[in-house]
């Protein structure tokens, strides 16, 4: 089967893509930049399309003759000098996909968001598709990506097959880009360039393993119900206890310094004035420390019961990332 993915350049897009050429897909892969596509994915079932999700012309050559879209591109950055890329990348760019599917006759659609969208757990327990009908969202990326899919639903009466999935904060092997944050720190923190424990270390967060996201991309993409959400997660987890794995896998037992709330958005906050004034990406802003801040617990069950999801154990998944780091080094 032909099949047309955006993203194709990025941590998880990278992957798929890959995964999907294995199976024996021939994949139509937009790229940007054909220097780095074919770098990044050297496969003789994936053809390069040099284009843009802004440029409607370079969607329509890419997608002939495909089957099936895999929509992953978008700005997921802590910040960006104009604001307003956030939602002419993350909302038009997929109205343009799915515009251009439309007239290249293309139903299957799948569009990744995030699980951030669903909201915190303000009480504790696991947040679900539904739990949080109108959340509080911190940053542009996670606003942008409710809005995507709020336009994604517009098109299913109009003949697309649209689902959602909602990864949470994917790990492993990898590129090491903004949107595989965790590894990121995981090499930071055993090379000694990692030494913040934010806000005690004591909020809850959610990591799910590379494959498992991969694989559950795709089996939302044979089975998942139009326009419905489905949360991608993994294991629940403290910071603190995510690297206390860390030391116990590594033996390297790094200090690392509590940096209580108010301090974090002061630092935060210097480094937005710092951003603003000479362009330097910030590491963190202040809605990502606040976000950070609170419990992020998610229940996988709807994949689980409908796509046949599964999660990998956190000491696995994280075991295999330390093994392939150390490939690197």
């Amino acid at each position: 089967m032909k099949i047309f993915i955006t993203g194709v350049t990025g941590y998880i897009g990278q992957k798929l893509a890959m995964q999907l050429a294995d199976d024996g897909h021939t994949i139509h892969a937009l790229v940007r930049d054909e220097e780095k596509g074919k770098t990044l994915l050297n496969h003789p079932n994936i053809f390069l399309f040099q284009g843009d999700v802004l440029n409607t012309g370079s969607l329509l050559n890419a997608m002939k003759n495909c089957r099936q879209v895999y929509h992953l591109a978008a700005l997921a950055s802590v910040w960006h000098k104009n604001p307003e890329r956030f939602n002419e990348i993350n909302v038009t760019g997929l109205q343009n996909v799915l515009d251009a599917c439309l007239q290249s006759g293309i139903a299957d659609v799948l569009f990744t968001s995030t699980a951030g969208v669903v909201g915190d757990s303000k009480d504790g327990n696991p947040v679900g598709e539904l739990t949080n009908l109108n959340p509080k969202l911190e940053t542009l990326y996670e606003q942008s990506k409710v809005a995507a899919e709020n336009l994604l639903k517009t098109y299913i009466p109009k003949g697309i097959r649209g689902v959602i999935v909602n990864p949470s904060r994917v790990y492993g092997p990898g590129l090491l880009t903004e949107s595989n944050g965790f590894t990121r720190l995981i090499k930071m923190y055993i090379n000694g360039n990692w030494k913040i424990k934010p806000c005690n270390g004591k909020s809850i967060g959610n990591y799910v393993y590379i494959d498992d996201t991969i694989k559950g991309l795709i089996a939302a993409m044979q089975k998942a119900k139009p326009g419905e959400r489905y949360l991608l997660g993994g294991i629940n987890a403290t910071y603190n206890e995510f690297f206390s794995l860390v030391d116990e896998l590594t033996g390297v037992n790094r200090k690392m310094h509590n940096v209580p709330l108010p301090v974090m958005l002061l630092l935060s906050r210097i480094q937005l004035i710092i951003a603003g004034l000479f362009g330097k990406q910030p590491m963190i802003t202040p809605p990502f420390v606040r976000k950070y801040n609170k419990h992020w617990i998610v229940s996988s069950q709807k994949a689980e019961q409908e796509l046949g999801y599964t999660i990998t154990p956190l000491r696995e998944g994280v075991s295999k990332t330390l093994d392939w780091l150390n490939q690197l080094a």
